[in-house]
């Protein structure tokens, strides 16, 4: 059954942070083409620099544990577009650091936060690699 908030519609611009960018990237490329997805890893790789697993390992848990924990279709866009679905908009302030109720937004179940924290270690590592490439003031 389709939900109010199954649009495909991207009016939400894409974060204008570039690490934020490059973790909903990231997350739609393995949400779409598989957890091991290679472009995936080589985004990763280029830079996380030695790092780089850890930000893999973090994006993939966050994968799995939103597809165990949804009790709705969550909406990704194509790794391309130029803007975010509302449920890409949820991702990222959850990976921003957001709590139950955006869990709940996004999942439609507060009860089994599993992904919660994935996500919020997802966002540091993301923060961390800004940090690293200098893209941070």
């Amino acid at each position: 059954m389709a939900h109010s908030n199954d649009s495909a519609s991207l009016e939400i611009p894409l974060p204008a942070r570039r690490h934020e960018t490059l973790g909903l990237v990231i997350f739609r490329r393995m949400a779409a083409h598989g957890l091991h997805d290679a472009r995936a890893t080589m985004l990763a790789l280029d830079v996380g620099g030695q790092n780089f697993r850890r930000m893999l390992i973090l994006s993939r848990a966050l994968v799995v544990d939103l597809a165990r924990a949804s009790r709705r279709r969550i909406v990704l866009a194509p790794c391309c577009a130029t803007g975010m679905t509302r449920d890409e908009g949820l991702l990222m302030e959850l990976i921003k650091g957001g709590g139950l109720d955006v869990y709940a937004a996004l999942t439609d179940d507060a009860s089994c936060a599993a992904g919660l924290t994935t996500a919020h270690a997802y966002g540091e590592e993301l923060d961390q690699v800004a940090r690293r490439n200098g893209w941070r003031h």
